[in-house]
């Protein structure tokens, strides 16, 4: 395969809905940042591009829920994700947006050349509407009953309780979301991309980079193909996305994944807006995609059968998807609460970005999934981080202290009299250059591991402790190859665990490097500063929390007990009704309350103050998640301290049989300070 003269890597949008857990890291974003870091230490032209992806109906449908609007949900989630990233040292050149008005313009107009150039089909077709909302309905806008399991709250495209895929003319006695009525089937025109047309050139496509595919990808492509293509619809009946740019079209917006992978391009476009067709356009210019397996289809089909009917544009080639992370046993599940969140992991978790990033890589869903569980995270922090790496350069720099008061005794620039050094070296490069670029990065990282394990073997068996009296000059060479050896882990080490990475650097008295064959050299008479811990051991007390945790959610969902109603209370004057003050109030601000796992500090903006209240939610809301809605606050309740901190009413929650919390809030947005009649 001929080398390409630049690269852009990117990184699948991740859905503006919810936060970043540890298996999106895992599958998609860490190998990517791996990658792209390695090719950058190799002097390479690389661009890595990501962004959130804020359109479809999921994000309508939280919106609603939730009382927001979708441009609030997506703002959200948009600036939580963004951070966890930058706190992961996730590499992006750009991390974009496709709500932005650029990126609005760029699907557009790809749109229009495809519809010009007479690529669509326009297929009319029945769809359930609903007449008081006076909208289609898109189909997890449809509940009805399950006709599989009897589920009375199935949605139009799959049942929740029995995992069936259905089709919302499936439902039993459906009902629209929005408005509870019985919708009724209307015609609508729609655009469709002829993939059953466009197959020949897509298979040819795939043909020509299949040896580059994982087996799992092109077992995947292949299944798909074998099946035939059918036509799909780029367009849909929404009111939240990119507007179709057809006068015949109002009212609809663009399919989700038309409008998405397209962010790849407008993305591009604003990190390098007068060299971005060097990176999309130029065919010495290799597209790679680093996604999970539920996005093979529309990065390996949908989206090249677009780039294809458009022109112009390289195709992928490579798309290196992995497969899943399970968590403790289980599939991670954001409704379930079933993840481990990146946003909370630094926060219970301090200082440990370097170990998550190691033991992920460590056990990486290459090509089938791998699970990851607390006690295996312990394991391979202390087994493997702190017993082989940290130990070699904890014992190395506190013998450079003892002998030599960290002073290099001498010029030092490269290993001497040490050919099995050399060649270890020598191997792990060779090695870790192969794997990155083939994106078997367990294996890379396995390599770097080996020749930290050699270097003990070598500090060890040298034993420079029982020869600095007798030979001197033996020890100083001794200590000499292990400096350089710590600089080619330090150096090989920035690729997966960046920031660990430039802290050994540092104790090596040196500053981040540019590239990977850049030399690291000491000059006789530098002063290498005092050694820290390079790794630090994970003690019991650290993941207890976590795994009780995990627990009870297990047990709650385990044991699902009959809800006795509780009794009324006793009857009360009208009177004393009136002595409450019940308030609509708006949550500006929300932040849980350090060692209080259950509560809550919200700010509240009442329409006649802004005031704190403490609520006992934690267990049932992320903070993110009331940011935003609109409560109902008993605003006269006479103030009282908790923790510390003076709580001014309190926010009314109806309890579900299941125990948990849920907001009481207007069906529609009502001014701050609304009393409540």
């Amino acid at each position: 395969m001929k080398k390409p003269k630049r690269y852009l890597v990117t990184a699948a949008l991740p859905y503006a809905n919810g936060p970043v857990h540890i298996g999106h890291l895992a599958g998609c974003y860490l190998p990517a940042d791996i990658y792209v870091r390695y090719l950058r230490l190799q002097g390479e032209d690389v661009k890595f591009i990501c962004g959130s992806d804020e359109h479809g109906v999921p994000i309508t449908i939280k919106a609603r829920k939730e009382g927001l609007t979708p441009q609030q949900v997506v703002d959200t989630y948009h600036h939580l994700m963004k951070k966890a990233f930058e706190d992961f040292s996730i590499s992006f050149d750009i991390y974009s947006r496709t709500s932005s008005p650029h990126h609005h313009h760029t699907a557009s107009e790809f749109f229009k050349t495809l519809y010009q150039k007479g690529v669509f089909t326009e297929e009319v077709t029945q769809q359930y509407y609903d007449e008081q909302a006076q909208q289609f309905l898109a189909d997890r806008y449809i509940i009805g009953t399950c006709p599989k399991c009897g589920f009375g709250n199935a949605y139009g495209d799959q049942c929740e309780n029995c995992g069936s895929s259905l089709n919302p003319t499936d439902l039993i006695e459906p009902r629209s979301a929005l408005s509870g009525s019985r919708p009724v089937m209307r015609t609508t025109r729609n655009w469709y991309l002829p993939l059953d047309k466009l197959q020949p050139a897509i298979e040819h496509y795939i043909e020509t980079i299949k040896d580059q595919l994982k087996p799992n990808v092109y077992g995947q492509v292949k299944a798909w193909l074998q099946q035939g293509l059918a036509p799909r619809a780029m367009t849909r009946d929404l009111d939240w996305g990119v507007p179709v740019p057809l006068e015949q079209a109002k009212g609809k917006v663009l399919y989700v994944w038309f409008d998405a992978p397209i962010g790849y391009i407008s993305a591009t476009q604003e990190l390098l807006p007068d060299q971005w067709q060097n990176y999309w356009q130029d065919p010495d210019t290799a597209l790679i995609h680093f996604i999970g397996k539920d996005n093979i289809v529309f990065h390996c089909i949908i989206f090249p059968a677009m780039l294809m009917a458009h022109g112009g544009y390289v195709l992928p080639a490579n798309v290196p998807a992995n497969e899943f992370l399970n968590l403790e046993g289980d599939k991670i599940s954001t409704s379930r609460n079933w993840a481990i969140w990146l946003h909370e992991y630094l926060t219970e978790l301090p200082g440990r970005e370097s170990e998550l990033r190691y033991v992920l890589t460590s056990i990486a869903p290459e090509t089938s999934d791998s699970e990851f569980t607390w006690k295996d995270y312990q394991a391979r922090i202390n087994n493997e981080l702190v017993a082989i790496p940290g130990n070699l350069a904890n014992r190395v720099l506190t013998l450079m202290q003892k002998y030599y008061n960290g002073i290099i005794p001498q010029d030092i620039c490269e290993y001497t009299q040490a050919d099995e050094l050399r060649s270890a070296t020598q191997k792990a490069y060779e090695e870790i250059d192969r794997n990155i670029r083939a994106f078997k990065l367990r294996n890379a990282l396995q390599e770097w591991m080996d020749l930290a394990r050699f270097g003990n073997k070598y500090l060890t068996e040298s034993e420079p402790w029982k020869l600095f009296q007798e030979n001197p000059e033996k020890t100083c060479e001794i200590l000499s190859n292990s400096l350089v050896l710590l600089g080619h882990l330090a150096k090989l080490m920035l690729p997966f665990m960046p920031r660990a990475g430039q802290q050994l650097l540092h104790m090596l008295g040196k500053s981040t490097i540019e590239q990977l064959h850049t030399p690291i050299s000491w000059k006789s008479g530098e002063q290498l500063p005092k050694p820290s811990l390079l790794f630090r051991k994970l003690e019991d007390s650290e993941i207890e929390p976590q795994i009780t945790r995990l627990e009870h959610i297990r047990q709650q969902q385990a044991t699902k007990p009959t809800y006795t109603l509780p009794p009324l209370k006793d009857l009360v004057a009208y009177e004393d009704f009136q002595k409450l003050d019940l308030r609509i109030a708006t949550v500006l601000a929300a932040q849980k309350l350090p060692k209080a796992d259950k509560l809550l500090q919200l700010t509240l903006d009442t329409g006649i103050d802004r005031r704190t209240v403490i609520s006992g939610v934690a267990q049932y809301y992320q903070p993110e998640q009331l940011i935003g809605k609109q409560v109902l606050l008993l605003a006269n309740l006479a103030p009282r301290k908790i923790r510390g901190i003076e709580s001014h009413g309190m926010i009314l929650f109806a309890e579900g049989n299941s125990g948990r919390l849920v907001t009481l809030m207007p069906t529609e947005n009502v001014e701050n300070g609304s009393p409540v009649a």
